[in-house]
């Protein structure tokens, strides 16, 4: 009963701004924006109302984290591996190029702001790799001060509620195939969730697209990790910090588990196992779950906090994030994606 009355409210809240979000997205002609979208927006609207009731914290939580990665996983039965090889076999090749203008780009530009080298870092992951969860798992390893995390989150998150916007309009602006918005959207928006809303927004199919182009960025946690956690040490090393007191690395902790499931899921439907009508069925089910997601997420979100962070931070982040959207269009240009 106590587990009931600490989740309920929360989830229920979540609930009705999923309904609601998805009512005013059929009255957009073609809906033009999502339903996803407006439930992120929402949520932050009314999260200055709804963030002194501490009896919604607990479920809003759940639905942001757990019931998001269980509505991928859901997405997983209605996808088969003849699609997932068909997006590999780009993806890669426009990953690498993205990664590459995150971190070269972070690195140039941190010091030229003259940012240490921790935020300037942590921004470029949050924005190459996959948001606030590439900023948790790399900012223990790097020994980051709590202001270097909120900034970096801050600084990719306020550009992916401008992306989650403008993405599906640029999408038909250009004319773009769903494989390609799909790429487009996967390789060059940060977080997850807002991946989710910008690539479901331009079709179902290009969101099929874009959540599997990002779940394989995402597996690029792991070496990223790796590749800070060495720098800091040489950095202790050399400067003779001692790191008695450091965390030791857990990869089974860092490690996306869930996108396993989901493969498994994806392994299932192309044997055949879930038939079409059952596929959409579960379909139905794992888009309304995001949109509950997005929404919680929305209601987690202080705007004005957010915005708070400071101007540099801000400023390195919007310029990586916006290199990075321009190399994912260009090298998709160059392979005859676009």
């Amino acid at each position: 009963m106590k587990i009931i009355k600490k989740y309920s409210a929360g989830i229920l809240l979540t609930v009705i701004l999923a309904y609601v979000s998805m009512f005013i997205s059929d009255l957009i002609p073609g809906k033009l924006i999502s339903a996803g979208v407006f439930s992120l927006l929402l949520g932050m609207a009314i999260n200055p109302i709804i963030s002194n009731y501490n009896i919604l914290n607990e479920g809003m939580s759940f639905v942001s984290k757990k019931v998001l990665r269980l509505a991928i996983i859901l997405m997983g039965a209605t996808l088969s591996f003849s699609q997932v090889f068909e997006v590999g076999k780009y993806s890669l090749i426009v990953m690498t190029f993205t990664l590459f203008a995150a971190f070269a780009g972070g690195y140039y530009l941190g010091k030229l702001f003259n940012m240490n080298w921790k935020l300037s870092g942590l921004i470029s992951a949050g924005t190459g790799i996959c948001g606030g969860s590439a900023v948790a798992a790399i900012a223990p390893t790097i020994d980051a001060e709590a202001n270097d995390i909120a900034y970096a989150i801050s600084a990719t998150f306020i550009f992916d509620i401008v992306m989650v916007v403008l993405f599906p309009i640029a999408g038909r602006y250009f004319g773009m195939s769903d494989l390609g918005y799909g790429l487009w959207t996967g390789t060059a928006v940060n977080d997850t969730s807002s991946v989710v809303a910008a690539g479901y927004a331009f079709s179902d199919a290009a969101g099929n697209f874009s959540l599997i182009v990002k779940l394989t960025r995402t597996l690029s946690i792991v070496p990223a990790v790796l590749v800070f956690s060495f720098i800091n040490e040489r950095l202790n090393s050399k400067y003779n910090i001692s790191n008695a007191k450091k965390e030791k690395i857990d990869l089974k902790k860092i490690f996306p588990w869930f996108i396993v499931i989901f493969l498994l899921m994806v392994g299932i439907k192309s044997l055949g196992i879930i038939s079409a009508s059952a596929s959409t069925k579960i379909s139905i089910v794992s888009k309304f779950f995001m949109v509950m997601s997005l929404g919680a997420i929305g209601l987690k979100t202080n705007f004005k906090e957010v915005s708070k962070s400071g101007f540099l931070p801000m400023l390195h982040g919007f310029i990586i994030s916006l290199l990075v959207v321009v190399v994912s269009f260009m090298v998709q240009m160059f392979m005859g994606q676009i």
